[in-house]
């Protein structure tokens, strides 16, 4: 099992239901899926290139890439301080911006023709900001303060 889940389980989930006074642990929010979204800006020369890139993760793969992206890819950025606070959807979802693919460590600098960017967005089962913002820092999520 994947490291961030067992750590959701063990707690996370306390800690939400101490927190916001859920009575039952399937109230308490969780992440539903991570949406990666990579656009070409130079498919407009040619019709048969690809215009962008977009996938969703769910269930292992999703806790493997928000492991991967909150404990090495963001401490990579530099002069990283923390992500906004204010990148919240109004019903807890997250979306975040990534200029450039190499802050991934399994990236190899040599391969790559084109610096591209990405969307990451973050779906929860939170319906407000604030438990949002809460199950994604009790997940390790940096946020600025």
């Amino acid at each position: 099992m994947v490291r961030l889940r067992e750590h959701y389980g063990k707690e996370v989930v306390s800690a939400l239901m101490k927190r916001f006074g859920y009575s039952n642990r399937m109230q308490v929010p969780r992440l539903e899926k991570i949406i990666l979204n990579v656009g070409l800006g130079e498919a407009t020369q040619d019709a048969r290139m690809p215009v962008g890139c977009m996938v969703t993760l769910r269930r292992e793969r999703m806790y493997e890439f928000f492991d991967r992206l909150v404990n090495a890819a963001l401490p990579q950025i530099r002069d990283f301080r923390g992500v906004s606070p204010k990148a919240f959807d109004g019903r807890g979802n997250y979306s975040l911006g990534i200029r450039e693919q190499f802050i991934f460590p399994e990236i190899e600098y040599d391969k790559v023709e084109k610096v591209h960017g990405m969307d990451v967005v973050i779906v929860t089962t939170a319906r407000t900001n604030e438990e949002g913002k809460t199950l994604l820092s009790e997940m390790g999520m940096p946020f600025r303060s």
